[in-house]
């Protein structure tokens, strides 16, 4: 238990914990702006008095506590849920939604409840990062309570979306934020070059890297850009293909055909002025995307409120699904960061929190995720949700398309993967091999060195 609570704690110190999981208006999902603070198991015990209780509410108040993050991004979507619950369920409901700075602070809180021994000091409901909960259910397993006896159509939630939070069959979270990739393209550049959005969809991903060739020659902008540090780029180029970087609960990197030639893709990107990785996150959301030094953007959807920063470019975006390996027609599909609500052991009010999430965000409500959008910028994870008319808008910026009706269809289609406790550590391991290669390795090697580092992180 020790092992498994220290690393759990260590997870929190990850500058990648943030990753992707929705966007922020001061900064990234990547960093929030600043590095999470770690609670130690040795410092649990002196935390523990000062850890201040989510308030319990009086017998039979009908009000429920939440810790969330983002009060530009979230919580919007969660006042839109309470205020859908209030109008057709129960008036007299009421949600406590007590902000967070930060995901990782939602992380500490749980650790620090589970190294005490005391979930007492959990609120009712936890927004949680899908890469990271099963790793917190493994630690911390009587954190947690289920959706099981709540009216819930899971199959209204695409399989991969799920899986983050289905453990043996139990659904333990709700889906919230959608995090399917998509590709958007500067349209006029792509016209400079002789192309269009349509010459983008269903193709290799070695046609793509001769249409960045002369996009580059053209006008002298990057196809894509990602953080170097915080490489995503493997991770999603590997999920569209129905591949991992795992396999059986181990790291599957030196023998995984579709990783090397993935691998190999993003470096010759590199060394051909198609791909630029950029130093940290902020040079590549500051500089790459805003700073319009790149044609391309692809990323979780939450990267769209980043790319709109640039108002003259206003009307000069498209977006469609991500080239293969393959191509051919083939379509790829991936997603990178999302959120869902979690109940905590400590709600006493399990048949209501079950049922305010099944009748809002379970439910398709088209009052939830409608207003969500509007207030918030979440897209939602509902299948049917996704087709109301507010879904289906043409959006300016993105040349009078309905982006957020393709982005709900794209995340029907992600398939599903292997998953790992170990996503962050390998994604670490990765970018170092990456630009290893770019710098002259060997990459059997790399890749290899790679594989051996997180092999030693999952036995350590």
């Amino acid at each position: 238990m020790k092992k498994r609570l220290m690393a759990a704690v260590m997870a929190g110190t990850m500058v990648a914990s943030l990753a992707a999981c929705s966007p922020s208006p001061q900064a990234p999902a990547e960093s929030k702006g600043a590095e999470p603070s770690a609670t130690t198991a040795a410092q649990a015990e002196e935390k523990k008095e000062e850890t201040t209780a989510a308030p319990a509410a009086a017998e039979g108040d009908k009000t429920l506590t939440v810790y969330a993050w983002d009060k530009n991004f979230n919580i919007p979507a969660l006042q839109a849920a309470e205020a859908d619950y209030q109008k057709n369920v129960d008036p007299e409901f009421k949600l406590n939604i007590i902000e967070q700075s930060q995901s990782s602070d939602v992380e500490n809180a749980v650790t620090l409840a589970g190294s005490a021994g005391d979930y007492s000091t959990l609120p009712d409901i936890v927004l949680f990062q899908d890469h990271y909960f099963q790793k917190y259910v493994t630690d911390f397993p009587e954190a947690w309570a289920s959706f099981e006896g709540a009216s819930v159509n899971w199959d209204d939630f695409g399989k991969e979306k799920l899986s983050y939070s289905t453990i043996d069959g139990v659904h333990y979270g709700m889906p919230v934020d959608n995090g399917t990739v998509v590709f958007a393209y500067r349209t006029d550049l792509l016209a400079e070059a002789g192309y269009t959005i349509d010459d983008m969809k269903g193709i290799s991903w070695d046609e793509w890297l001769e249409i960045g060739k002369k996009v580059n020659e053209k006008t002298g902008k990057y196809l894509l850009s990602m953080d170097g540090d915080g490489n995503d780029l493997p991770y999603m180029m590997l999920q569209a293909e129905g591949a991992s970087q795992f396999k059986d609960g181990d790291i599957n990197l030196s023998e995984n055909e579709a990783f090397k030639k993935v691998i190999d893709v993003i470096v010759r990107g590199v060394k051909e002025n198609v791909i630029y990785l950029a130093n940290d996150w902020g040079d590549y959301t500051d500089q790459t995307i805003v700073g319009d030094m790149v044609a391309g953007v692809m990323n979780g959807n939450w990267i769209i409120p980043t790319i709109k920063q640039v108002k003259d470019n206003s009307g000069k975006w498209e977006i469609t699904s991500m080239p293969t390996l393959e191509g051919k027609g083939k379509e790829g599909f991936a997603s990178n960061g999302g959120s869902s609500l979690y109940i905590t052991s400590n709600c006493k009010k399990l048949e209501l929190a079950q049922d305010f999430l099944a009748k809002t965000f379970g439910s398709g409500s088209v009052e939830t995720y409608d207003a969500a959008l509007k207030n918030g910028g979440v897209i939602t994870c509902s299948i049917s949700a996704g087709t109301s008319a507010v879904y289906n808008e043409g959006v300016e910026y993105f040349n009078n398309t309905p982006i957020y009706a393709e982005i709900v269809k794209m995340g029907a289609n992600v398939p599903v993967v292997e998953q790992s406790d170990f996503h962050y550590p390998t994604r670490t391991q990765v970018a170092a091999a990456i630009q290893s290669i770019i710098n002259g390795a060997d990459a059997d090697s790399a890749i290899k060195d790679a594989e051996d580092q997180v092999r030693f992180t999952m036995q350590g």
